[in-house]
This record gives C-alpha cells, structure tokens and sequence, in this order.
C-alpha cells in the first residue's frame, strides 16, 4: 500500500472518530467557550458542518507534513477536500430532508460518513493528479475565510435557516 493510500485511510478513520467525539464535546465540557469555537454549541445544520470540517483541518496539516515532499499536490487536494466534505453535509442533508419531509438521525450520520468517504476520495484522485496544483492559493484562503466564519458564527449566528438550531424552534 502507496503512502498517500495509507494516510487517506487514516484520515477517513480520524474525522470519523474526531467528529463523532466533537458532536459531544461541547456539552460534556460544560459550555467551554473555546471548545465550542470548533465543536457544535447547538444542533443547526451549520454548527454540523463543523463535524467533518475541523477533523479534516487538523488531520491536513499532519498529513502535508508527511507527505508533501512525495505528493506535492496534497495541499490544494485536501483544501479543496476540506471545502467539499464541509458542504456536501447541507446539500445532502437538505435534499434528503426535502424528500422525506423530515429527518432522521440514521440518515444525519450517514450523511457524516458519506460526506467524509466522498471527500478523502476527492482528496485522493486530486493529490495524484495534480490538476487543482495552481489553485493552492485561493483555496486555501477560502479555507481560512470558512474557519473565520465559523468562528465568528458559533456565537454570533445570523438568523437563517441553515444556523436554526431545529430543537428551539
């Protein structure tokens, strides 16, 4: 098994385990202010987003430093990756949502794991083909614009659907 194999499957396994454990950090931490700036503070479609998106975050930054030399691409492929985990959670939860008109927590963590699988594949293909290369740049700071948002939003919702916490409607 290549390298960059072997760490995507790592990857998928550590923002499987590290979103799941982020679902509950927050409350079983008694409200911390700083751990609710990655964690979920309410059940919004948004604050989930950030199930998939800071596990994928911090994973990239060990995984870049294994592998960089070797797959210099890894870095556009994974900001790009990151990128699309983080919003295939609202567009498949909304479509699904849509359909049913309700939903249900087995399809919520389905959603989760499918939008990780899709991702790491993402990743994957991209690091190999290098096509995304010369998109480093702007990807990365549309990365950093998502993290800023996520931070600013964790306490400082805007009252739209998508930041709604479903339970206190």
């Amino acid at each position: 098994m290549n390298k960059l194999k072997l760490y995507t499957i790592i990857g998928i396994i550590f923002t499987l385990i590290t979103g799941t454990l982020m679902h509950f950090a927050y409350d079983c931490l008694g409200n911390n202010f700083i751990v609710g700036l990655i964690s979920p503070v309410n059940e919004s479609v948004w604050e989930h987003m950030k199930l998939i998106f800071f596990p994928m975050l911090f994973y990239s930054i060990f995984m870049n430093k294994q592998i960089k030399n070797e797959y210099p691409c890894v870095t556009s492929a994974f900001s790009f990756g990151i990128l699309l985990g983080t919003l295939l959670i609202p567009a498949i939860f909304y479509s699904y949502t849509r359909i049913l008109g309700y939903n249900l927590l087995i399809l919520d963590i389905a959603t989760f794991a499918i939008s990780t699988l899709i991702s790491f594949y993402t990743i994957y293909k991209l690091t190999l083909s290098c096509q995304l290369g010369k998109f480093q740049i702007p990807f990365k700071l549309i990365v950093l614009f998502f993290t800023l948002l996520f931070i600013i939003f964790s306490y400082a919702a805007p009252n739209i659907d998508i930041f709604i916490d479903p339970t206190r409607k």
